[in-house]
């Protein structure tokens, strides 16, 4: 009996401790405060199995430590296989507060590369859906059907031609697989249930209250249609009208921009110069060429990185070349692999440190983010109590899908920085709420902290970890105020003035059209 009491005691005040330095840490942020459980498993350090556990802003941004991040564990990131359940953070607020509006950016998902590599097989990989065959999601059948009654949708020239499903059985160039299908499908159903309850669209939705465009290609046209069925299942083709942009950088007409294109041309000038300094990365193509029997300029002009990637994502072994067929013959390697992924990170950091990027990215985005700051206006003025409603109401969902030089600037100019590159299937959400009429004051005396009757605020979400105070516009807001969300005026100021002041201007026309110097 006394053994007994001891062994409670034991675990009483081990469970204590626990939980102190359980809070410790999550002050520090060095562990999740709302774990993701992840359903691979892996080994722990007593050679058992467990459940990957991880903070979605561990997917976000990177975590602060003194070591190199691993260039490999970046790569399977990257992939975003659809194989985890995952907790986002899409559709919270505080009680009682009404969304009004969501406009979402994707990325299109899993692709087949853009490149091959000479004198290599390229992957194997099936690019006609089956539900049979993995990854697979319980809307996948339905949504092949659903597709082919397309032909009653609204197409903007030339989206009608492009396929809304991928369709051979080898995968063609730059193709949507279906992974890639499969992820959006999860990305939109994930959005259906986190809106639901806020009744963001009514049953009877208007043609006007939604909004999808999209790029030409059919890997975001087929993105953007997986996604949109996710989160509205079974849709009615006649109410949609699918946009085209013609380019990536959704500026529609005003595109116009000297400025814009003479940063981008720097960066990659920087990048260049970064790239051919690097003495490991040379060497590694030197070695890869070798293997392959080709010349150095051919392997990089090849663009080895963008098939490998895919190779890795699918589990498929890396090219290997017979010995003797004019090289010296094997296979490529994972270490191979990750010097190049490593400089791509090491990029990272000093395109950040230069800052021409973020220059860039203000120009690039600025039409789309003015576009996006617009819309919220009209849908806020729509709601304003004693105002008569414009037949159709306003565009309360907007969905545009894009590509990885759309989102990574658009991460930029918001001043998300430090986040992770672009994944596949990668979404940046904007929701816009608005406070409940003022409460009354409590019987002590004192006045519940609140916000003004009607007032409108912004989130602004990255893979489903709340960004919003790692914005530019956001960043220095008290997050302690009265209320902890960003007030719309914040964002509007910063689009309409405030993000022009790192090109020394004070609007988009100004800083495109300043001569240089």
């Amino acid at each position: 009996m006394l053994a007994r009491n001891r062994f409670l005691l034991l675990v009483v005040v081990g469970g204590a401790a626990l939980a102190i330095i359980s809070l410790s840490l999550q002050f520090l942020n060095l562990i999740p405060t709302t774990p993701i459980v992840a359903e691979r498993p892996f080994q722990v350090a007593n050679g058992g199995a467990g459940l990957v556990v991880g903070k979605s802003r561990k997917r976000v941004f990177p975590v602060p430590h003194t070591e190199e991040p691993n260039p490999i564990s970046e790569a399977y990131g990257y992939c975003n296989t659809p194989n985890r359940t995952e907790q986002a953070w899409e559709g919270h607020s505080p009680a009682d507060y009404k969304l009004l509006s969501v406009h979402v950016m994707i990325r299109h998902g899993d692709r087949y590369p853009l490149y091959s590599i000479p004198k290599t097989k390229p992957p194997t990989i099936d690019c006609i859906l089956s539900a049979s065959r993995k990854p697979s999601h319980p809307l996948l059948n339905s949504f092949i059907s659903h597709m082919g009654k397309g032909s009653r949708g609204h197409w903007e020239s030339p989206l009608g031609s492009v396929p809304r499903l991928p369709n051979h059985s080898a995968c063609e160039l730059g193709e949507l697989t279906q992974t890639g299908v499969v992820q959006h499908l999860r990305n939109g159903e994930h959005l259906h249930h986190a809106y639901k309850r806020h009744n963001l669209l009514p049953a009877g939705w208007s043609p006007r209250q939604v909004w999808v465009e999209t790029t030409g290609k059919s890997r975001t046209l087929q993105s953007g249609l997986a996604f949109l069925y996710g989160f509205l299942p079974d849709f009615d083709w006649t109410k949609l009208t699918v946009r085209h942009q013609w380019s990536t950088l959704f500026c529609g007409s005003a595109c116009d921009c000297p400025a814009r294109n003479r940063y981008l041309e720097e960066e990659q000038r920087r990048q260049y110069r970064l790239r051919v300094a690097d003495t490991e990365l040379e060497r590694t193509y030197v070695d890869m060429a070798r293997t392959l029997g080709l010349l150095t300029r051919q392997l990089r002009a090849a663009n080895p990185i963008d098939s490998l990637l895919c190779h890795l994502c699918h589990g498929i072994s890396f090219p290997c070349v017979p010995m003797g067929d004019s090289g010296t013959g094997g296979c490529l390697t994972m270490a191979q692999f990750a010097v190049i992924r490593r400089q791509q990170l090491d990029d990272e950091v000093d395109r950040r440190r230069v800052g021409l990027y973020r220059k860039y990215a203000i120009l690039a985005m600025y039409p789309y983010l003015n576009r996006t700051a617009a819309k919220m206006e009209r849908v806020v003025k729509n709601s304003d109590a004693g105002r008569q409603p414009r037949a159709g109401g306003e565009e309360v969902f907007t969905l545009s899908s894009a590509h990885d030089v759309t989102v990574a600037p658009l991460l930029s100019a918001l001043g998300l920085e430090e986040a992770r590159f672009p994944r596949f299937a990668a979404r940046v959400v904007f929701e816009l709420w608005k406070s409940p009429p003022a409460m009354a004051k409590k019987k002590a005396g004192k006045e519940k902290p609140k916000a003004k009757d009607g007032e409108v605020f912004i989130r602004v979400l990255y893979n489903g970890e709340d960004v919003t105070f790692h914005t530019t516009f956001c960043r220095s807001h008290n997050r302690h105020a009265n209320q902890p969300l960003c007030p719309l005026k914040n964002f509007l100021s910063f689009v309409r003035r405030d993000m022009f002041s790192v090109l020394n201007a004070t609007s988009y026309k100004e800083a495109c059209f300043k001569r240089p110097g």
